[in-house]
């Protein structure tokens, strides 16, 4: 019997054409400040901050962290940041039994729309510390790319991931299609001052998110797929192609972290799963429910009975507002941020779904009779 031949995927889109660094955009000459980037290396830890276009290197011990610690107004410890690197990982990742869930996607370094949200529909205090209780906040990926503050939104979720646990409720960071291209080197959308930020530090940015660095390699540790209740959520959505391969979300989240997320060359075979995954199909660029209009309720039904759960929650697919198909079995959460408004959560209390908007103000998703 013939051995079927592995194929090489490359799964990168742009290599910059021979370039070390991306192409500054001039709209971006000014100084630049960004970071810190913490790294982990042989026991310790090294910190690269830019503050007005200068790169500062420093070795990081609990003492002097807490200058910088207190300079980003950071929630965490120095502690937290080695014990980052012993994540476990739960491929499972199923909830139950929560009353409060948050929902927001595809914030993109857009960090002043993303803390006004939060603080808005109270999941966090004008300090920018966790007051959501038991409560669980979902981001549905694509915290990289357009914006000006992706660092930012990093540390600020690392913080607050700590916060909620403390508090009894979680975060929860799904991985977005954003999230997989700029950690396998696929960097066509991150903002031009990052351009910058890989000039100053002579770093390009996809290495400022390597395995071993602090939020690198807590990404890494981030799933697809998770289930909260009778509701899933993910970034693009679950396809029926994807039903028909029979992966549950265990064996999904595993895939994705033993390998495909952070690898610029996935070897596969013919007709793998994990070719199908990183597809226009797979759960982070799939956009059918919305763009396509041979889509079905009968088609939801199918995905859904398959899972066993009533509801699917997913961004990825932009518009104004949020969208619900099918009496809210699919519901859509990429709304408004990228048309420069500012932007809308969905809310779950008590079995409900809820529209955040600005102000803090609560709108019942409708159900049709």
């Amino acid at each position: 019997m013939n051995k079927i031949l592995p194929i090489i995927i490359v799964y990168i889109f742009n290599l910059f054409a021979g370039n070390a660094y991306s192409q500054p955009d001039f709209k971006f000459a000014g100084p630049v400040s960004d970071g810190p980037y913490i790294f982990y290396n042989k026991g310790s830890l090294k910190a690269k901050l830019i503050r007005e276009s200068r790169l500062k290197i420093k070795k990081l011990d609990d003492q002097n962290f807490r200058e910088i610690k207190d300079e980003f107004n950071f929630s965490f410890d120095y502690a937290d940041l080695v014990e980052s690197f012993s994540i476990r990982h739960d491929f499972t990742q199923d909830y139950n039994d929560i009353d409060s869930i948050c929902v927001l996607s595809d914030v993109h370094g857009e960090y002043t729309v993303y803390l006004c949200l939060l603080q808005e529909m109270g999941i966090i205090d004008a300090d920018l510390n966790w007051t959501y209780g038991r409560g669980h906040l979902v981001l549905l990926g694509d915290v990289f790319d357009r914006g000006p503050q992706v660092t930012e939104i990093f540390w600020h979720l690392f913080g607050l991931e700590k916060q909620a646990a403390d508090a009894g409720g979680r975060v929860h960071l799904l991985l977005g299609n954003h999230e997989l291209m700029v950690l396998s080197e696929d960097l066509r959308y991150i903002n031009p001052k990052y351009a910058r930020v890989e000039l100053i530090t002579q770093t390009r940015y996809s290495d400022l998110f390597s395995a071993t660095s602090v939020i690198g390699n807590w990404l890494r540790s981030k799933p697809v797929i998770i289930t909260i209740n009778d509701i899933i959520f993910v970034h693009g959505g679950i396809s029926m192609g994807l039903v028909k391969k029979e992966l549950k979300i265990p064996q999904i989240n595993q895939m994705f972290f033993e390998n495909i997320t952070g690898r610029v060359v996935i070897e596969a075979n013919d007709n793998s799963d994990q070719l199908f995954l990183i597809e226009d199909d797979g759960p982070v660029w799939y956009r059918g429910y919305f763009a396509d209009k041979n889509f079905t309720e009968q088609m939801a039904d199918s995905i859904l009975d398959f899972y066993n759960k009533k509801h699917i929650v997913v961004g990825h697919t932009t518009t104004k507002n949020i969208r619900s198909l099918f009496n809210n079995k699919i519901i859509g959460v990429d709304a408004g941020i990228s048309f420069d408004l500012p932007g809308q959560v969905l809310l779950y209390e008590n079995g409900i779904f809820f529209k955040g908007i600005a102000r803090g103000e609560k709108i019942r998703l409708q159900v049709p009779h």
